[in-house]
């Protein structure tokens, strides 16, 4: 019976400077700590178990957020990128190239969950895109490294 190796997934910082790599993962969740909330920027810090993570590309800087945990951030661009304490690694779901290989299965850190999360989904959504506002899309450039590993950092410029 013939075994298929198991595809490395690999992700990164919004700048390209740090990358990671991973075949094994574990859980994903949504953390409601307050402290992932101030990590992340965001109201819940999405993360998954990764038992056998290595960093690809740069190195993070760390930010020791308590005395059981610390952070691992891009330096250059600020990306919240993992969270680590005795019992492992855990990567952020979004620095992933493709996040969908995470999907979070169990929510923690309820007693901290702002109260108006559960209601996010059904806020209105705008579809209509005005005419200015196309104008504003259509002139941006992004900076953000793609979704895949690259030969060089930084792009040379002039590429995409």
């Amino acid at each position: 019976m013939s075994r298929t190796k198991p595809k490395d997934l690999t992700g990164g910082c919004q700048c390209g400077a740090v990358r990671f790599k991973a075949r094994l993962l574990g859980r994903g969740s949504i953390c409601h700590c307050r402290m992932c909330q101030k990590a992340f920027g965001g109201f819940f810090g999405p993360l998954v178990t990764a038992h056998d993570a290595q960093w690809t590309r740069g190195e993070p800087k760390w930010f020791q957020s308590s005395n059981a945990a610390r952070r691992a951030f891009c330096g250059d661009c600020g990306t919240p990128l993992a969270y680590e304490t005795r019992f492992g690694l855990e990567l952020a779901i979004g620095a992933f190239d493709d996040p969908t290989v995470a999907p979070p299965v169990i929510q923690v850190n309820m007693a901290d969950k702002l109260p108006f999360f559960d209601g996010l989904t059904s806020l209105p959504a705008r579809t209509e895109i005005s005419d200015e506002w196309q104008t504003f899309l259509a002139g941006i450039h992004s900076n953000q490294h793609p979704d895949h590993d690259t030969q060089d950092w930084p792009r040379p410029e002039g590429t995409k």
